[in-house]
């Protein structure tokens, strides 16, 4: 499996950004480091997955000495070589799936806020499936392959070092197919009991909540332990999904988020809220 995109996209902006914080042209780059200039810079851009001794040569020469952050920048280009469930499912999902599952693989926080449906990673099956069914634009790959995909990827909520997620879900997901109790009890009750994992803040926003950022859609910021630089957003579409990855974009997906979390129900008012909507429809 290729590097995601993204992540390769991240990767040579980074190491873009390093070189002319440093005031250097591509061309010494290159002649230091014993690489064409073509090569790096087709590296920056992304047009070429790096390999792990470039990248080391990189950091070596541009003074790069935080263990860590170099760590997440070799995770990134070694990220090719990663094998994992997904791979039975390479001819189902698009290119936004592929890099999300790998995406997610890395992240440790997860922050999301879902005006229509119940966040993905919070599923049952028999939800996922009718959600799948009925906004499934392609006929590539069976509402089961998908469906088990969708329940694949939940897999990193109980890992060892588990994904740390604070979702904000609109009232309004919450009362979808309430006239299909046999759909929505259950899903509310796998609600209250992902509530009560430590790594899982759920809050709901009510549908009587101020204006706010999360009006514009959904999206989700993911975060990685080495640094912001490396977080990317994805706002969801009804085709596929739009990647945003520029830092200061980025940071401005992170203050709305707080600024969300601020207009929601607390986690308490929420979780009550939820228990009241599973007894209403049961």
């Amino acid at each position: 499996m290729a590097v995601s995109t993204v992540r390769r996209r991240r990767l040579g902006g980074v190491l873009r950004k390093l070189r002319e914080e440093r005031k250097l042209t591509a061309e010494v780059v290159a002649d230091a480091t014993g690489m064409s200039q073509a090569k790096l810079t087709r590296i920056e851009t992304a047009h070429t997955a790096a390999k792990v001794e470039d990248v080391n040569k990189l950091l070596d020469y541009y003074g790069c000495d935080d263990e860590e952050y170099r760590a997440g920048l070799i995770s990134i280009t070694k990220e090719g070589s990663k094998r994992g469930w997904w791979l039975s499912y390479r001819d189902v999902i698009n290119s936004t799936a592929t890099d999300l599952i790998l995406l997610e693989a890395d992240a440790t926080t997860y922050r999301t806020y879902e005006s229509a449906f119940i966040p993905g990673l919070f599923q049952t099956p028999d939800y996922a499936r009718i959600v799948i069914d009925r906004l499934r634009i392609s006929s590539g790959g069976s509402v089961e392959d998908l469906v088990q995909v969708r329940m694949a990827r939940q897999s990193i909520l109980t890992r060892p070092n588990p994904l740390q997620v604070w979702a904000v879900i609109h009232e309004a997901a919450l009362c979808t197919n309430a006239n299909r109790p046999e759909i929505m009890v259950p899903q509310l009750d796998r609600l209250l009991t992902l509530s009560r994992l430590p790594n899982i803040n759920i809050q709901v926003m009510p549908t009587g909540a101020a204006i706010h950022a999360g009006m514009s859609g959904a999206f989700t910021l993911m975060g990685f332990p080495q640094r912001q630089d490396l977080d990317v957003v994805l706002v969801e579409g009804l085709l596929s999904g739009m990647w945003v990855e520029d830092p200061a974009d980025v940071e401005i997906y992170r203050a709305k988020f707080q600024e969300i979390t601020a207009e929601a129900m607390s986690v308490d008012s929420s979780l009550a809220f939820i228990t009241a909507q599973r007894d209403k429809i049961k």
